[in-house]
């Protein structure tokens, strides 16, 4: 069966649009020389040995969307060792408006990144968001509960990118102008206008992006509040200063107070060298709704449980509210699960309209997916068929 109609009957089953890697091909990419696969709309399951080439292979996945990818790596860190001959990626992409051909990477000697659509050159990695979305979860994101607060705000941020990439755009010039700002300060050369244009731009923006964490968490909690079986029930709050001007006042209100903290603590930013105002301060809360209980109490597998949890609800929530599912990438999620969780985890991946990629370390934790997905063999850096 060929992938269109492989994909016309994944979306009839899921009522959303079908989203899926057909050909996914690496040149100079972290360990490959070069790689190349072959796809079906199905789950993918790659195993192997540690440092076998899984997680670089769900990386050049993740940099079909827009962003730094699943690593957050610069792009010289990308490059194959000892080759200075620049990366590339390249896919043919089911999407719901037909096939799209993806090209992104760095040429040799560049310093910025290099998107093209079916050939063309894009205006930049923007670009991508019109045609593809991307969720992960990673073994780094097991400590997202019990770390700080940086990472659970990134987390939120990069949730927020699948419903409204412009979103990253706010957060970029936030930050630019919260940057600006505090060089100025602690350099002393800034006039009072000139701040107030750059508290101007970060009242603006900041309020910006604490609505639209706002929103997506209120979308999530319709859907984590009715969760059950495996996967737990979960409560998402943003914990800030603003958020709590938003909920009780308009958002031009908001901007104003934000406008009135920035100028308030400029004395006090430039002798720390911080700003002490501003969704950069924000947290995510998460609960665990049965037990009523602060995830960064629970148990670690409570917490693994959790984060699955909030992600599939993201998957299935972009499915039902825009007609297509994101691409679904998880490495080295099936390994601290039990029988019970991996089956449900299987069961959900496998309902969902958005190709799903899975990476582990023991094949037969993937047994239960034998003929429902498509599995290959990582090792030295070469990619091979299984099923």
């Amino acid at each position: 069966m060929n992938v269109t109609a492989l994909a016309t009957i994944e979306r009839n089953r899921t009522g959303a649009a079908a989203l899926s890697v057909a050909r996914l091909a690496t040149t100079r990419f972290r360990c490959y020389e070069s790689a190349r696969l072959e796809l079906d709309p199905r789950p993918v399951v790659l195993t192997g040995p540690n440092g076998a080439g899984k997680t670089n292979l769900l990386e050049a996945v993740s940099l079909l969307a827009p962003g730094r990818g699943l690593r957050r790596a610069a792009l010289p860190e990308i490059d194959r060792e000892g080759d200075i001959g620049g990366w590339g990626v390249a896919a043919t992409v089911e999407t719901p408006d037909g096939v799209v051909e993806i090209g992104t990477g760095r040429e040799p000697d560049g310093e910025r990144r290099v998107v093209r659509i079916d050939g063309k050159p894009a205006r930049g990695q923007t670009a991508l968001a019109d045609h593809v979305s991307a969720l992960w979860l990673t073994p780094d994101m097991d400590r997202l509960f019990r770390e700080g607060s940086h990472a659970r705000r990134r987390f939120l941020d990069r949730l927020v990118y699948g419903y409204d990439p412009a979103h990253a755009g706010r957060v970029a010039a936030y930050e630019q102008a919260m940057r600006e700002r505090g060089r100025l300060l602690r350099d002393g050369t800034a006039d009072a206008a000139w701040l107030s244009v750059l508290e101007e731009t970060m009242a603006a923006r900041g309020v910006a992006i604490s609505a639209a964490r706002l929103d997506m968490v209120q979308r999530l909690d319709r859907i984590l509040a009715g969760s059950d079986g495996q996967f737990p029930g979960v409560v998402l709050k943003v914990a800030g200063a603003v958020e709590t001007w938003l909920g009780s006042a308009p958002a031009l209100a908001a901007e104003e107070r934000l406008k009135d903290a920035l100028k308030a603590s400029r004395a006090a930013d430039a002798q720390s060298g911080t700003t002490a105002a501003g969704p950069h301060r924000s947290d995510l809360d998460a609960r665990h709704l049965a037990k009523n209980m602060p995830a960064a109490r629970c148990s670690t597998g409570e917490q693994k449980a959790m984060l699955i949890a909030i992600v599939l609800a993201e998957a299935r929530l972009q499915a039902a509210e825009r007609g297509v599912a994101p691409l679904l990438l998880l490495d080295e999620v099936a390994a601290h699960l039990d029988e019970d969780r991996r089956a449900a985890l299987f069961d959900e991946v496998c309902g969902l309209a958005g190709q799903t990629w899975m990476s582990g370390t023991d094949a037969g934790l993937f047994a239960a997916l034998d003929g429902r997905a498509q599995h290959y063999a990582v090792a030295n850096a070469a990619v091979t068929r299984i099923s």
